[in-house]
């Protein structure tokens, strides 16, 4: 076979033609052109497997990745069990894709530098550049952000002991592992307020190399400003005010400036040690409440108050009642007015029942809203709510808010339901059922005339004309069948006799 392909093709002069290249199945890709005379640089014929080992050999990089484990290739799962040729494909023509690589659907976390934070929105040739093996591109954050690295290399090139992948505004320095941990105020200062010009080394430490300028004693009281104040706040003063002057500062006093109490500037001046003394102008309940704000307020926050409704007024706010502002009940001095403890005492004009129910609203209403739990149970009325009834808004039979002027009998809502005008009583409960107005049963045995035959398939008007309470029919044939007798009367009114409820004509005789 291989003589006769040789004969087939006519050689060139200058050149041997290789067999193996005719029994290729396509070109090599452009990458690999040069081997292309070369078979055995990939191939073994005596052992198909040995492929991969070929493949290594020359693409050594990747092979020393596969055998240290990092890299795409050496991260891959199964790597070291399978062919080189399960991804890669040769043999495709020049132009073949042999990399098949998706940048799309590529897992970056399959390499050494998995994509965290702002990385993962930056576009591949931000890193990749054109020409460059995609395993060059750089690890270092300076080798891609040396121009926005403001130190001018005086910190070093780790740069992630700062900042991290979300934004590179982002810092995370811990200054506390230096000789000057920051704390307090000094933590919210910005870093070029003390390192201007990216100085780190020999940066002073004492208050005043600063703080020269916020120094209100022009140095009279020497360089140590830490004997006095804190970090906390250059206003904020190591002065024990309760050793001092018997009034300790607490709660938000302790943060206020000296001068906000002692505005004369004089801190011999006396001033006045309880609440009411300094807070009058902030009592918005205009001494409605009495002058002991401690009883309510404390020295953290003047609001919200910490006042326990429950133990110290007896009477416990629930629902809405813990939003409803002091005064809208307490309209003048807790000394001299007394509050009513039930409902009608704040809510009578809100009651639209205009007090037909009575005076006990907790019995349905409930203090998360006047409108909103109603719990009325219908069930302890006369009237418990069965079937249907459960559904029905209560507004849909109490169209007036006095409630107690609704009729009880069935056919005070439902009169113009009731297809039998009348003809058949009040009593609507004997045959119809409360799940559907028109689910009834009746059992015609109960009135002593049992409907058979004939009987069976009538409407209950074509007997009942009139109400059944007024007018009571006769169970005798003739009251309803006297126009149907052939006889004129002369047997008698005893038509049963020969004849059957199945048909009124015919007859037996006996």
């Amino acid at each position: 076979m291989l003589g006769m392909l040789l004969c087939l093709v006519p050689a060139r002069r200058s050149e041997a033609v290789n067999p193996e290249t005719l029994l290729m199945p396509g070109k090599l890709s452009t990458a690999h052109e040069k081997y292309e005379e070369r078979c055995s640089n990939c191939h073994d014929r005596s052992d198909r497997n040995r492929q991969t080992q070929l493949c290594a050999a020359c693409h050594k990089e990747i092979a020393a990745d596969i055998g240290a484990k990092r890299g795409f290739h050496g991260r891959l799962p199964g790597i070291g069990t399978s062919q080189c040729r399960a991804c890669h494909s040769e043999h495709l023509g020049r132009t073949g894709d042999i990399v098949k690589l998706s940048r799309e659907q590529f897992d970056h976390d399959g390499t050494d530098f998995p994509l965290r934070g702002a990385h993962a929105s930056v576009v591949c040739t931000s890193c990749h550049t054109a020409g460059t093996a995609y395993r060059k591109a750089q690890s270092e954050c300076v080798g891609c952000h040396k121009k926005e690295e403001p130190h001018e290399g005086k910190l070093g090139r780790d740069c992630a002991a700062c900042h991290d992948a979300t934004a590179w505004r982002h810092i995370s320095y811990d200054h506390s592992k230096t000789a000057f941990p920051l704390q307090d105020k000094h933590a919210e200062v910005p870093c070029v307020a003390c390192h201007f010009g990216n100085r780190y080394k020999d940066t002073p430490k004492q208050c005043v190399s600063c703080h020269a300028p916020d120094d209100e004693h022009r140095g009279e009281r020497g360089p140590k400003c830490g004997d006095c104040h804190s970090t906390t706040g250059w206003k904020t003063a190591k002065f024990d005010h309760k050793k001092e002057t018997g009034f300790a500062l607490e709660g938000v006093h302790a943060r206020i400036d000296c001068q906000d109490c002692h505005r004369s500037g004089n801190l011999k001046d006396k001033l006045p040690r309880a609440c009411y003394g300094c807070h009058q102008g902030q009592d918005s309940h205009a001494g409605r409440l009495g002058k002991e704000c401690g009883n309510c307020h404390g020295n953290l926050k003047w609001q919200p108050a910490n006042f326990d409704h429950t133990t110290d007024a007896k009477w416990e706010l629930t629902g809405r009642h813990t939003k409803v502002e002091c005064h809208t009940c307490h309209t003048a001095p807790v000394a001299t007015q007394k509050l009513p403890s039930d409902c009608v005492g704040c809510h009578r004009a809100s009651d639209v029942h205009a007090g037909k129910l009575g005076t006990r609203c907790e019995q349905c209403h409930t203090t998360e809203g006047w409108r909103s739990g109603v719990s009325f149970d219908h069930d302890l009325t006369k009237f418990p709510l069965m079937g249907l009834h459960v559904a029905v808004p209560c507004e849909q039979c109490h169209v007036t808010h006095k409630y107690r002027d609704v009729g009880h009998e069935c056919i005070d809502c439902h009169r113009k339901d009731d297809v039998h005008k009348g003809a058949l009583g009040k009593e609507c409960a004997k045959c119809h059922s409360p799940n559907s107005w028109r689910v009834w049963e009746f059992d015609h045995k109960e009135t002593g005339f049992p409907l058979e035959g004939a009987h069976a398939k009538l409407v209950c008007a074509g007997c009942h004309k009139q109400p059944a309470e007024e007018v009571k029919l006769n169970p005798n044939c003739l009251s309803c069948h006297e126009q149907d007798d052939v006889h004129l009367g002369q047997y008698g009114r005893q038509c049963q006799r020969c004849h059957s409820t199945v048909t009124f004509k015919g007859a037996r005789l006996h």
